[in-house]
């Protein structure tokens, strides 16, 4: 939680990198490690709604509490309040945590406030006590109200049931290499290592997790097969590359979509990444050599690179980078690092990417822009505004999106629902 919210200056590490970094440097068992990162997990994720249980029971001197007694009484909170907890054993950790990492005095504040929370529960949230339902619904689900307004603009009714989704554990799926395996012997390798899977409904190569994928823990690396959400994997489903085609990954990042471009296109045809982020290229070019993949890396940004003109791609894949708020079940503390601003100042730069790669793609080509956000600035505007300025259309998307289609047309998956992804893809289509 420190890692994740540090009080003073220097870069914060995301909630997965600072339990990794953290439980590596303890000697922890598998049992107590997946209790920490359900502590941990919900802790973070349920902060909005934490704090306002132990509102009644600390009041003005929140400000004055030291930053890690504040995280210690989250904890436990969370800890009564959304586990099986033994609670005396409970108080008794967390009392002597708070004096280990405060003194006498904070311990014993924390003490009286976790035995009066248990005396005196505060009743449950209803919508009379808040000025909307909105704050209602980001109090309960713990989430910033900006957040639950955008979803309500994008999703209408559905928005309560994405509310409650998110804080769902996300569920876990895996993708299949073409090139090096058949989907078959991906899960039945996955289920002799315990994992039982079971084929996505949208993308051949990729299976969903049944029960989550806790057990897969680092087991992406392995070139047959390679974590990846089945949301994700739906935009090369979209982009539907053929073998002998040049394609483009112009945002290829760490690479999972390439590999899966890669597999179809069954070493028959040419690919090209753009990728500006050295760390990502090196990771990117590892994972290519493992697969046995022949791609062309650029290291460049997709917004300035400029193509030879006599380069002309077959199908462009633009996953642009985005406000991430449809990953908001799989990364819990990216609810509290985005702002509502974000979808405005990212829309900048996908409006540039999509100008700049738009013109090395051939007459009649595909271009698919995703994004793993749903906040209409970086999605639907930003598409309508390159259709007002290009010759370009909508194409049309298979028939098993049929329920994740807007009126428009593109793709939108709503996040947490049936564990996926929030998620937006758009297939144009150069006339």
């Amino acid at each position: 939680m420190r890692d994740v919210f540090p009080v003073g200056p220097g870069p914060a590490r995301g909630a997965a990198e600072a339990l990794d970094y953290r439980i590596r440097h303890a000697t922890v068992d598998p049992r107590d490690r997946a209790f920490a990162t359900e502590l941990a997990y919900g802790a973070i994720k349920m902060r909005r709604a934490l704090d306002w249980r132990l509102e009644p029971f600390i009041g003005e001197r929140v400000d004055s509490l030291p930053p890690t007694i504040r995280e210690i009484l989250r904890l436990a909170v969370y800890e009564l309040t959304y586990t099986q907890a033994d609670v005396h054993a409970t108080v008794f950790e967390w009392v002597n945590l708070a004096r280990r990492y405060g003194h006498t005095g904070v311990a014993n504040l924390t003490n009286a406030v976790l035995r009066r929370y248990l005396r005196e529960p505060p009743p449950e949230p209803q919508p009379d006590d808040f000025p909307s339902e909105d704050e209602f619904l980001a109090t309960v689900h713990s989430l910033p109200t900006w957040l639950v307004r955008q979803w309500r603009g994008s999703f209408g009714n559905l928005t309560p049931q994405i509310c409650a989704a998110v804080n769902a554990p996300p569920a876990a799926a895996v993708t299949a290499s073409l090139l090096r395996s058949t989907i078959e012997e991906v899960r039945e390798t996955l289920e002799r290592d315990g994992v039982r899977a079971h084929p996505s409904a949208y993308v051949a190569e990729s299976s969903v997790v049944d029960g989550g994928g806790a057990r897969l823990s680092g087991g992406g690396e392995a070139a047959a097969w390679w974590l990846q959400s089945e949301s994700s994997a739906m935009a090369v489903d979209i982009l539907n590359p053929q073998p002998g085609e040049e394609v483009l990954d112009a945002c290829s990042g760490r690479g999972n979509k390439t590999l899966q471009i890669a597999g179809r296109l069954q070493n028959d045809g040419n690919i090209v990444c753009l990728e500006r982020d050295t760390r990502k290229i090196a990771t990117l070019g590892r994972r290519l050599d493992l697969a046995g993949v022949v791609a062309a890396i650029v290291e460049a940004d997709a917004r300035e690179h400029t193509f030879d003109p006599n380069v002309r791609f077959d199908r462009i894949l633009v996953d642009a980078p985005c406000s991430g708020t449809g990953l908001a079940a799989r990364h819990p503390e990216s609810r509290w690092k985005k702002s509502a601003d974000d979808g405005e100042r990212l829309a900048e730069t996908q409006r540039a990417i999509l100008e700049r790669v738009s013109t090395s793609l051939r007459e009649g080509g595909v271009l698919v822009y995703a994004a793993c956000s749903t906040d209409p600035r970086e999605t639907t505007e930003v598409v309508n505004w390159f259709l007002s300025r290009h010759n370009f259309e909508r194409g049309l998307v298979p028939a098993a999106y049929e329920s994740f289609l807007t009126p428009d047309g593109d793709v939108m998956v709503a996040p947490g629902i049936e564990g996926r992804d929030g998620f937006f893809i758009s297939r144009l289509q150069r006339r």
